[in-house]
């Protein structure tokens, strides 16, 4: 597998998250990285949050993030795949992205087989014990009708609405430390169970890696304070820092 046949995978960068003038460092960073992987990359997984909301109204996109999504659109006529998965702040992912970007858009979990590895890749919402309230939630802002609604309101009510909300519960949830066991038990485990000898999620804000008899889980950071992302190349798995340090 040469550098060209590399796949690589990131989440959690929560674009729109902070004021136009405090994310241009983060979002430099960010297409600093997706433009080098033209030539480098064959792959590349968005494994949700790319966007801190994104909601498509059936005639207008968010404007703030036409940077990222000429910088994805470029990588896609370079010959890289893209695969985003949606999070839980970017869960209403719709057709521009895949109609008009090239991208492939997945919900829920997606299952790989490269280079000898079975993978379980999820952005890692909902997995948990504690999250029922989360999930129930989930149910009812994914709902079709949920969406209907949400597309009467101007986008520039809409939108605003959306970050003051993410903003709160953001707050309200805390930089929790990461629980490498729980997650390794509850959301690893049964993967292994069914045959992955590989599992990787997002969500969580932790770099992390484990690896035990064969079998390997990550969780891969985020690109607010980390920048870490894994690449599987020549068959094996590597957690890295952009830049590299």
């Amino acid at each position: 597998m040469s550098d060209a046949d590399a796949v690589y995978f990131f989440s959690d960068a929560h674009l729109g998250l902070a004021g136009a003038a405090e994310e241009t460092e983060r979002e430099h960073r960010l297409h600093e990285f997706l433009t080098s992987l033209e030539g480098r990359a064959a792959a590349l997984y968005i494994v949700g949050d790319l966007f801190d909301f994104w909601f498509e109204y059936r005639t207008a996109i968010p404007r703030r993030h036409f940077a990222t999504l000429a910088t994805l659109r470029r990588l896609r006529e370079a010959g890289v795949a893209i695969t985003y998965l949606n999070g839980n702040h970017d869960f209403w992912l719709g057709p521009f992205l895949r109609d008009d970007l090239g991208l492939c858009v997945r919900h829920g979990d997606v299952r790989l087989d490269l280079e000898g590895h079975r993978i379980w890749l999820h952005h890692g919402d909902g997995l948990i014990g504690g999250d029922l309230g989360y999930r129930a939630l989930r149910k009812v802002i994914r709902h079709p009708a949920s969406i209907a609604l949400y597309q009467l309101l101007h986008p520039d009510l809409g939108i605003p609405l959306a970050h003051a909300v993410s903003r709160w519960s953001r707050h309200a949830g805390g930089d929790r430390p990461l629980d490498g066991d729980r997650l390794w038990n509850t959301i690893a485990a049964p993967r292994f169970a069914e045959g992955f000898d590989t599992v990787m999620i997002g969500h969580f804000h932790h770099a992390y890696e484990r690896r035990e008899g064969g079998r390997t889980m990550f969780v891969l950071g985020d690109w607010m304070d980390r920048y870490t992302y894994v690449v599987l190349r020549g068959g094996a798995f590597s957690l890295e820092t952009w830049p590299a340090r």
